[in-house]
């Protein structure tokens, strides 16, 4: 049948992309963002997934969910976070040209903490933003920090007031989702918790 034949045909080129090589090699490129065999290779055991590797899969799955009818889905850069941080509302209202954050579902802002990466998600229709970290880590104030970002965002973008007796900030505890086991698997959890959440699903991987 087609399908064995079609998965084949994947494991070869991932075998390939895995082989010795040039690492500035382009092995994919969509969404402007370019995947190098280098980048591919954090994705081996024990690396650190970089940030090439998650954004680009945070736009495959927010293709996914365009295609396959799952919730309107948007997802910012890993390089969104620090902006923020380091030069406030004003360093990214440019950001968002030309996207309603209001209009999507739910908004992906994978988080890179020097070492670790997690993930905050935004559900724009339950009006909540929930933290996710694969070693039970708490993130109350990165979910404070992106609640003042949504703030100003709607402030200036739709002249309304976002009330945050309405909205639940919440870092998940460690109990509430799978951790990880060792110290290089964060990047990897995060993904699969984007994957997960994307389509409504509950987080069942072991």
């Amino acid at each position: 049948s087609y399908f064995p034949f079609l998965f084949q045909a994947m494991e070869k080129e991932i075998i390939a992309a895995f082989d010795e090589g040039d690492p500035n090699e382009i092995m994919s490129s969509a969404f402007k963002l370019k995947v190098t065999r280098g980048d591919i290779h954090t994705l081996r055991n024990l690396q650190w997934l970089n940030d090439e590797i998650i954004n680009f899969y945070m736009n495959l799955l927010v293709e996914r969910n365009k295609k396959e009818g799952y919730p309107a889905l948007y997802a910012f850069s890993t390089f969104f976070y620090p902006k923020l941080v380091s030069g406030g509302y004003k360093a990214v209202r440019r950001w968002t040209r030309g996207v309603d954050l209001f209009k999507q579902d739910i908004i992906l802002v994978p988080i890179h903490l020097r070492v670790h990466w997690s993930l905050v998600v935004i559900d724009v229709r339950r009006k909540s933003i929930k933290y996710f970290d694969s070693v039970g880590q708490k993130g109350d104030k990165i979910c404070g920090t992106l609640f003042e970002y949504l703030q100003e965002e709607s402030k200036e973008k739709r002249n309304l007031e976002l009330s945050s007796s309405e909205w639940i900030l919440h870092s998940m505890e460690s109990h509430e989702i799978p951790q990880q086991i060792n110290g290089s698997d964060c990047g990897v959890f995060v993904c699969k918790y984007a994957d997960y959440i994307s389509r409504d699903k509950p987080i069942t991987f072991t």
